[in-house]
């Protein structure tokens, strides 16, 4: 027999699958038992198992800059997160409202404008925003959607809290190893699975189709959507052919595609093809180079046009970037108030907005405590972990900071809960430590909001870490969200 939990350490956290030693939290009483009970061998074999599956399927992510390796397996971790279906209901009812919020915001900073006339958040943060299109004010997208595909990441700190971290609205990524993680685990637990009584995710691309298909013109009875991709150097571009052959939709580079009369279409053997719907994983600044970047190659020249003439959709719609700027996160509990009149139900970090002096004050004083974020930057780039920071880092970022006080915020460092990891040491033994998780939601916005069940779990490898990236060394675990409380 194998005993993984036999040197298991507790107390370094709130941890996801323990109360105490050797007693697992109720929904995760099964899959103890089932581990306490598999052999060596059998658990090695599932191991390699699973890792073949991966490299199989080519499931890989690009590190940019890394001028060794292109793509790289990304790697996956045996142990499940559980989610029992109270902390569930909670959880995506959270989402559902906070999507709300911003998708109203999004309406009114490119409408009305009354949250700024009113002061609730200052005109000068959203103007400033490098994703906000004022080209676009007074534009509303198809069926008034601009987020029909957000990824929200949450966290639970060391009381057992979730907490929202991070909004991800622009073109959020890491549904693919979602889907791919349950597959895979499917295969090597079959069994786990009904008796667990775990909710599926399988339905996500019929669920996104569906979706797409809603913000086609009315006059099309059989829209034609396509997935736009920057192309095989992007680094999710795995997710962007995993997610065009599953909806059965044509994965299109911009040199695929033509604007005339004010219509979209795409090139094919056989002539040009209409395109209703373009779900586009090219962010705004390289989708048309007539009025974005006039050097992009990405796009296609003259889609805003069409857009702007309601002949063809775009998810998510142009200017959703604003929604998720770090720095206009800190006002989403006030959108919440303002828009919904009630208040959060997922409270987020506390968070310190450069641009304001008081807080551009406390974050200097205290930048070796902090962890400071560039509004900008996403994958674990463009951050400082205060208490792990040299003098020299510290330094360099108080320069940055004062120099462009609006690109960056703060935040106090949050204990991510933690999770039993397989590790393998270097004499071939396999144990179980914690290490540090978080979880990103999908959420799906058509004819109605719909969170899929659980999301990507991800998981810092490296011990004591608390970036998840998978450009920073993390890696993922399948999100199990029960029909029961397990």
């Amino acid at each position: 027999m194998i005993d993984l939990f036999a040197n298991y350490p507790l107390g370094l956290g709130y941890d996801e699958m323990f109360e105490g030693k050797d007693q697992p939290r109720p929904h995760y009483r099964q899959l103890y038992q089932r581990l306490k009970e598999l052999k060596p061998k059998d658990f090695a074999l599932k191991k390699r198992q699973a890792d073949q599956a991966f490299l199989r399927q080519g499931i890989t992510f690009t590190v940019y800059g890394d001028a060794q390796q292109t793509e790289r397996i990304f790697p996956f971790d045996l142990l499940p997160r559980i989610i029992p279906n109270s902390e569930w209901r909670t959880i995506e009812e959270g989402l559902r409202q906070r999507v709300r919020a911003l998708n109203l915001f999004l309406l009114d900073v490119y409408g009305e404008q009354k949250i700024l006339k009113e002061g609730i958040i200052p005109r000068e943060l959203v103007e400033s925003c490098m994703h906000f299109r004022k080209e676009f004010i007074g534009f509303r997208p198809p069926k008034d959607i601009y987020i029909h595909i957000s990824g929200i990441d949450i966290i639970r700190d060391d009381t057992g809290t979730y907490r929202v971290l991070e909004d991800n609205v622009r073109c959020p990524s890491g549904v693919s190893y979602v889907l791919e993680n349950r597959m895979v685990m499917k295969h090597l637990f079959p069994d786990l699975f009904s008796d667990m009584r775990v909710r599926p995710v399988d339905h996500y691309t019929t669920q996104l189709l569906q979706n797409l298909r809603y913000l086609a013109p009315e006059s099309r009875e059989n829209p034609e959507v396509v997935l736009l991709t920057p192309g095989v150097y992007n680094s999710a571009y795995f997710e962007h052919c995993f997610l065009s052959l599953q909806m059965g939709v044509e994965l299109v580079e911009g040199r695929d595609l033509v604007v005339e009369s004010d219509r979209v279409y795409m090139k094919t053997t056989t002539g040009l093809e209409p395109v209703d719907v373009i779900y586009r994983r090219v962010d705004d600044d390289f989708l048309d180079p007539e009025v974005f970047r006039s050097d992009s190659v990405l796009g296609v020249a003259g889609l805003m046009r069409a857009y702007r003439a309601g002949n063809v959709a775009l998810a998510n719609a142009i200017g959703t970037g604003v929604a998720d700027d770090k720095a206009i996160y800190a006002y989403v509990p006030k959108m919440i108030e303002f828009y919904l009149k009630t208040t959060p139900i997922l409270p987020q970090v506390p968070t310190y907005l450069c641009l304001h002096d008081d807080d551009r004050r406390y974050v200097l004083d205290h930048l070796s405590e902090l962890v400071v974020k560039s509004v900008g930057a996403s994958g674990g780039y463009g951050m400082l972990m205060g208490p792990m920071a040299s003098k020299t880092q510290l330094e360099e970022y108080r320069r940055r900071i004062l120099a462009e006080p609006r690109n960056f915020i703060a935040q106090p460092v949050v204990q991510l809960s933690l999770h039993p990891t397989l590790i393998h040491h270097a004499e071939g033994q396999m144990t179980l430590a914690p290490r540090h998780i978080d979880l990103r939601p999908f959420v799906l916005w058509g004819q109605d909001v719909t969170a899929s069940p659980g999301g990507l779990t991800r998981v810092a490898l490296k011990e004591g870490s608390l970036i998840v990236n998978s450009s920073q060394g993390g890696g993922s675990k399948d999100t199990w969200v029960l029909y029961g409380e397990g």
